[in-house]
């Protein structure tokens, strides 16, 4: 988007505000398919940002679900439940139940207690629903790989569900991408082993040495590269994105670059999805924000904004430690709704900490940061905030309102979701 956009966003919708620009994303998502080719599949875990699942829905293949209120949102959007990967930590027989209800495409086990409420869902249901087992990665997520030997071993039993393979992911945001090229050796080690067990349990459907589900071919035990075969993996590299003072924005693409030739490489034995939030979606998000005042006490100056770290949630970010891409464009409204006149000392370069609206010593969104004759009134827009905090939010705290939703497309700016008042849900009955 451009500058004199943000602005004109600004002045017709007012602050606090999101903005996402489709245009952004669609353009990236498309960089996203030329660097791993089309043998790798891409699935958008909506956690990072469920207000894009509409746009997502044509640029992905899978969407990422882990929770029933975020089932109930891809309800409300009609999103293709042959899309969905039902995931989630914590699932309950009534949420096995309703993910059934709507017919799913994959659900994923974190547990052998997944497995075995998916297994008697399928059994009541009188079809096979298919599984991915989500192998554990040192922290609270996920199997062992010994729970999945004893899954495997029982696999025989097991008339409910269908595996069709592995669930990886660790962590996001991780750089070092020496990590992700182990995990990947490792991966495709495991996952042969797996494939082995799967095969002789399913068999060759077209040979009718097996059973079939769905037209899936289970045939083929060999994990040997020469052509995609039995055993998909859902894989999250967590590859990171660029934020703060002092990161490289000169190609936000390049991680999934370095990283491709070995995702083309596993994808050649396997039928691969790469499984992202952060890094797809961030670089499109834009939260609007007035400044409301400016004071200055124990050789401090301080900004303070019309939102704060109910709205602002940049991964890593620490007590406002780190200093984000921030535009700044003076005049505007002051906080009684006067047109600003832009009292500063024109050229006066100053520094500040953002302080936001909330009353506690946490919100800092910012610690330190100069601005070139910053005024009450004038408008800041904190860049690449397209993942997370719309969502991760202390919107609570306060009865603070939660900034409205726009999305830019093609010249064209909407609003699809207005302001809350959270006064509403912090708000108990009384009325015995």
């Amino acid at each position: 988007m451009t500058d004199t956009g943000l602005k004109a966003i600004a002045e017709k919708f007012d602050t606090p505000a999101y903005v996402f620009d489709i245009d952004a994303l669609s353009e990236r998502m498309r960089s996203v398919r030329d660097i791993v080719g089309d043998t790798v599949g891409l699935c958008y875990s909506i956690k990072a940002n469920p207000f894009l699942i509409p746009a997502m829905l044509g640029l992905v293949d899978k969407l990422e679900v882990c929770s029933p209120g975020e089932l109930e949102v891809c309800k409300k959007l009609n999103v293709p439940p042959e899309k969905i990967i039902y995931s989630g930590v914590v699932k309950t027989e009534e949420n096995v139940l309703e993910a059934a209800q709507y017919r799913v495409g994959t659900f994923t086990a974190e547990s052998k207690k997944h497995v075995r409420l998916i297994n008697e869902q399928g059994l009541r249901d009188g079809v096979r629903y298919r599984v991915l087992l989500r192998l554990n990665g040192g922290s609270q997520f996920g199997m062992s790989e010994e729970d999945i030997q004893s899954i495997l071993e029982d696999i025989g039993n097991l008339k409910g569900i269908i595996i069709e393979g592995i669930h990886y992911f660790v962590g996001t945001g991780r750089g070092k991408l020496k990590q992700q090229q182990k995990e990947l050796a490792m991966l495709e080690e495991f996952m042969g082993r797996v494939a082995g067990i799967l095969a002789e349990a399913y068999g060759d459907a077209e040979s009718g040495g097996g059973e079939a589900f769905d037209g899936v071919d289970f045939g083929g035990a060999a994990f040997d590269g020469t052509a995609r075969k039995l055993c998909k993996l859902e894989y999250g590299p967590g590859l990171p994105f660029p934020y703060f003072e002092g990161d490289s924005f000169e190609d936000t693409l390049a991680p999934l670059k370095e990283l491709a030739p070995a995702l083309k490489e596993i994808a050649k034995k396997t039928e691969l999805t790469i499984e992202m939030g952060r890094f797809f979606a961030s670089e499109c998000g834009y939260y609007l924000s007035r400044v409301m005042d400016i004071k200055s006490a124990n050789g401090i100056n301080y900004c303070l904004i019309d939102g704060g770290i109910n709205h602002i949630n940049y991964y890593g970010q620490i007590m406002g430690m780190k200093v984000p891409v921030i535009k700044h464009f003076p005049g505007g409204k002051t906080a009684d709704g006067e047109t600003a006149t832009g009292t500063a000392i024109a050229g006066e370069r100053m520094k500040y900490a953002i302080a936001g609206s909330l009353c506690t010593t946490a919100d800092i969104p910012v610690r330190e940061i100069e601005f070139n004759g910053l005024s009450e009134g004038d408008l800041l827009v904190f860049c690449n905030i397209g993942a997370y905090s719309v969502t991760e939010g202390l919107y609570m705290f306060l009865s603070r309102n939660m900034p409205a939703i726009l999305l830019y497309e093609k010249g064209n700016t909407r609003m699809v979701r207005e302001a809350l008042h959270t006064s509403e849900f912090n708000t108990g009955r009384f009325d015995g």
